[in-house]
């Protein structure tokens, strides 16, 4: 099983969840990872851990049965001002649903019944460093409802009118956004367009800047919606 070893740039990760025996199990998983940093939410009044730690803690790990009022609330709490990144562990999502929390900028989910150790540790992993981390089924799901989305405006496109969009895409932007949508990471896009991995996250950077996108399943969307890809 992976084990984060980089004890000079630990991960800082907080968990939610209103089950606490949920939450005690998530935490025997990521506390024995040397690299990560699990510290209380709410934060302990008497702790060891300050308050403005727990705040600011890069990556949150949040679970949920399935998308309600309260867990809306909860995740547009932690998503507000765009810095940490959150691991979603969900038993279920309708289409809508998943449409919702990647637009909401949640950057990885994992299902619960399949959240080994490995797979919870590699998302919180790849969130950290900007990746998102998405299961095959969820990214068919998505991109199928994209392309129903986008014959759907078609069809009700005057003949002769373009479906427009207020912002262009470069064709090397479009170029990397159509890997992503194929499951390649950051490193695979880059030896395939023979691009350095910082040129790659560069290129994402400046395109999810630009249109305000709130990570690279967002932007994937967002392309498939306006017909790039």
């Amino acid at each position: 099983m992976p084990v984060l070893t980089d004890r000079t740039d630990h991960v800082t990760v907080t968990i939610h969840a209103a089950d606490p025996l949920s939450r005690a199990g998530v935490l025997s998983l990521l506390d024995r990872q040397p690299a990560v940093r699990v510290v209380p939410w709410p934060p302990e009044p008497e702790g060891d851990v300050p308050a403005a730690e727990a705040a600011e803690a890069r990556v949150a790990v949040m679970l949920i049965d399935q998308i309600d009022e309260r867990s809306t609330a909860e995740l547009r709490r932690l998503l507000r001002g765009g810095e940490r990144r959150v691991v979603l562990v969900a038993r279920e999502l309708r289409e809508s649903e998943l449409f919702s929390v990647v637009e909401y900028g949640v950057q990885a989910i994992v299902w619960r019944h399949q959240a080994t150790e490995e797979r919870l540790v590699t998302a919180v992993r790849q969130a950290a460093q900007g990746e998102c981390v998405l299961p095959p089924d969820v990214i068919g799901r998505v991109l199928g409802q994209m392309h129903r989305l986008r014959r759907s405006q078609r069809a009700t496109t005057p003949p002769g009118a373009a479906c427009t969009t207020l912002f262009g895409m470069a064709p090397r932007e479009t170029d990397v956004l159509r890997l992503i949508s194929e499951g390649l990471d950051t490193r695979q896009i880059s030896e395939k367009l023979c691009y350095s991995e910082r040129t790659v996250k560069n290129i994402l950077h400046g395109l999810m800047t630009r249109l305000r996108l709130n990570n690279r399943a967002h932007a994937v969307a967002y392309a498939l919606r306006e017909g790039y890809i």
